[in-house]
């Protein structure tokens, strides 16, 4: 049957249940990741519509390059990404490839042809874990690596007598896809503790809205003592919007950060945190993206630097 206009790569997406990125590195021969069963999906799709790739996406059958792709739209900066971003780079210069890391909102056709023009031998979106599919399986596990080990500040509440706990998490769209991990990796942790339900408080940056939603909580849940923060920064907003109110940490609410940014330990009182080995996660992810066994790249178990806070 003829066609009035030309098949696009998101026409064979929308038919074959996947992304874009996905069916762009299917077709160009770059899917490493991608399960057999979902590459014949796709080139099926292909067939189907009469799909013909461009100039650029016949250049990929030729060979990927050694540069592998980063999007960190979404991610802060300072929760241990510059650490495993140094250990993704250095990981992929001892195998000869370059990192070529993306800031800002990408669209997953924006970030296909990306791909595409430098002709990447791998992506590691960690900017949008809902699209990350069978393509980036190595994106999917950073961020486990990053949200996960959530019983370890669990476990140290308990042990200084906390029963009621509570999550704290951020109110940007941005940063829902390791947020979101990470406040059910909490709970989940909370429940295997034997610990009541796990609330979440959703707490914007600014102080002054910070308070307000502070106080709404602690009228809601007055069992409340301790609570896990996503990060060191937002950690730090709960620090300041209980001074202001007249709370003190921990008499009155424990605190405990994640990631262990150097700021954390600057602030009265200072913050509990829990230490990520971020860069050994980064040197994972890149043999994972070079399609290489995980050897000598295990981080070591999350830890609790404890301070004043918690």
């Amino acid at each position: 049957m003829s066609r009035s206009t030309r098949a696009t790569a998101k026409d064979v997406a929308r038919a074959s249940g996947v992304s874009q990125t996905t069916v762009s590195f299917v077709l160009n021969g770059a899917a490493g990741h991608v399960s057999e069963e979902t590459r014949e999906r796709v080139r099926q799709a292909a067939r189907d519509l009469g799909y013909v790739p461009n100039g650029s996406a016949q250049a990929l059958r030729k060979g990927a390059s050694r540069i592998v792709l980063l999007n960190v739209e979404g991610v802060p900066t300072g929760s241990g990404l510059g650490s495993y971003i140094k250990g993704l780079d250095a990981e992929l210069a001892v195998h000869q490839h370059v990192l070529l890391v993306l800031h800002g909102h990408l669209s997953s056709q924006a970030l296909s042809d990306v791909a595409q023009a430098v002709s990447a031998r791998a992506v590691i979106d960690l900017g949008d874990a809902g699209r990350a599919d069978d393509i980036v399986a190595d994106a999917e596990t950073s961020l486990d690596a990053f949200s996960a080990q959530a019983d370890v500040p669990v476990r140290y509440l308990v042990d200084r007598g906390h029963r009621h706990l509570a999550a704290v998490m951020p109110d940007t769209p941005e940063l829902q896809a390791l947020a979101g991990l990470r406040g059910r990796l909490i709970r989940q942790a909370t429940h295997a503790a034997g610990l009541p339900d796990c609330p979440t408080l959703v707490l914007p940056g600014g102080l002054g809205a910070a308070e307000e939603r502070l106080r709404a909580f602690r009228t809601d849940h007055p069992d409340v003592t301790a609570v896990l923060a996503y990060n060191d920064d937002l950690a730090l907003v709960m620090l300041a919007a209980m001074r202001n109110m007249g709370l003190r940490a921990p008499g009155d609410l424990a605190v405990v950060g994640f990631d262990d940014t150097p700021h954390g330990a600057l602030f009265s009182p200072a913050l509990t945190t829990v230490h990520l080995d971020a860069e050994a996660i980064g040197r994972s992810a890149a043999r994972t993206a070079l399609g290489l066994p995980a050897v000598d790249t295990a981080s070591r178990p999350a830890r609790v630097i404890v301070r004043e806070s918690a």
